[in-house]
């Protein structure tokens, strides 16, 4: 078991420190301590207290080795993915201390070889969360034969809490005892489900193929198969792996992601069709290839304060005619209910049914 000491030296706070969010978040008891001289003394829940975690936020590693980690996470997500200079100090006194060193940014831990010298010579083992399997293989469509329902988290574009939903979905399934499983497609999933593949750093070709492997070696026993989602359709980064996870997983059911209030990609001038269009788009998507409805729509109302917030998802549900609500804000049972309504109705359970 992995004990972290989380490391975001300057960064805990906002969208870079989103990898060490998720981990608090969802694996808070893997986490001893978070290196940020920005807040230490404090505690995440003094300063994040959405991620309903206590541990102690300290100055430096040598602080953090006395909450006995045996593992060092690069808890931010920067852009491009560099490792920030700032933070290979305190990497290096990690490596020197013989803890396993974790990273999910693109760049690879195992090809800096001042890494690499190092780590062998203190026995320090290396994580690359993003390095992908080197078997991947082309789609086949044998994810058509699953019997596990497939529901596949889509958004309006990055960041609107993709992972978030289904995580707080598979939080709220598993404690009405449903048998359920999250599958992880990028580095923070990965991180908090212990296993999965970073599509992001898949060959295009294979994207499709990485899902579907994602799929087929789900537990044989679980009833529905919660698949996190990347990108965006009208995102002209992103958009690729988007299509790779809509086609590959063969989803039976589709969940929208959307901030309240957003109506353009953020950093670029691209602006949003509303829900019941963006609802269309995907729909249209899929349906020559393996139909799925979008069932509910998972609202992200952060911003908002809570009669706002119940207004926006009020208002996106009678735009939709679907159920709608905030699963970091109201818990995720409202929507695995919803999940399960809208499952009922697939073409794979009324075969079931028809059985």
């Amino acid at each position: 078991m992995r004990r972290y000491a989380i490391l975001t030296e300057g960064m805990l706070l906002g969208s870079n420190g989103k990898t060490a969010h998720g981990v608090l978040r969802y694996r808070s008891e893997s986490v001893a301590a978070v290196i940020d001289s920005t807040y230490a003394g404090k505690h995440v829940d003094d300063v994040l207290p959405w991620l309903g975690s206590h541990a102690p936020i300290v100055a430096s590693l040598s602080e953090a080795l006395t909450h006995r980690p045996n593992a060092l996470l690069i808890g931010v997500a920067t852009e491009g993915g560099h490792l920030p200079p700032t933070f290979r100090p305190a990497l290096f006194a990690a490596i020197d201390a013989g803890l396993e060193i974790v990273s999910g940014l693109h760049e690879f831990l195992s090809d800096d070889a001042e890494v690499v010298a190092r780590a062998k010579r203190s026995g320090a083992k290396l994580w690359d969360v993003r390095k992908p399997p080197e078997d991947i293989p082309l789609f086949s469509g044998a994810a058509y034969g699953v019997q596990s329902q497939v529901v596949l988290a889509i958004g309006s574009d990055c960041a609107v809490g993709k992972m978030t939903a289904m995580l707080e979905v598979e939080r709220a399934a598993k404690d009405e005892h449903a048998r359920i499983e999250f599958l992880a497609t990028g580095q923070t999933g990965i991180l908090i489900a212990g296993k999965g593949i970073a599509v992001d750093r898949v060959i295009s070709d294979f994207i499709t193929g990485a899902a579907e492997q994602l799929v087929l070696e789900a537990a044989p026993n679980a009833d529905v198969l919660l698949v996190e989602g990347q990108g965006g359709i009208f995102h002209p980064a992103y958009a690729p792996v988007t299509f790779g996870l809509l086609y590959g997983s063969a989803p039976d059911a589709l969940v929208l992601c959307h901030r309240a209030n957003k109506t353009h990609i953020d950093g670029f001038d691209v602006a949003l069709p509303d829900l019941p269009e963006l609802i269309k788009a995907h729909e249209d998507l899929v349906r020559r290839i393996k139909p799925a409805r979008v069932i509910a729509v998972a609202l992200d109302t952060s911003a908002l304060g809570a009669e706002d917030a119940q207004r926006a998802i009020a208002s996106a549900s009678q735009a939709t005619g679907l159920p709608v609500d905030d699963p970091v804000r109201n818990g995720g049972t409202a929507l695995w209910r919803a999940i399960v309504e809208g499952l009922r109705s697939t073409p794979k359970a009324m075969r079931e049914l028809a059985r």
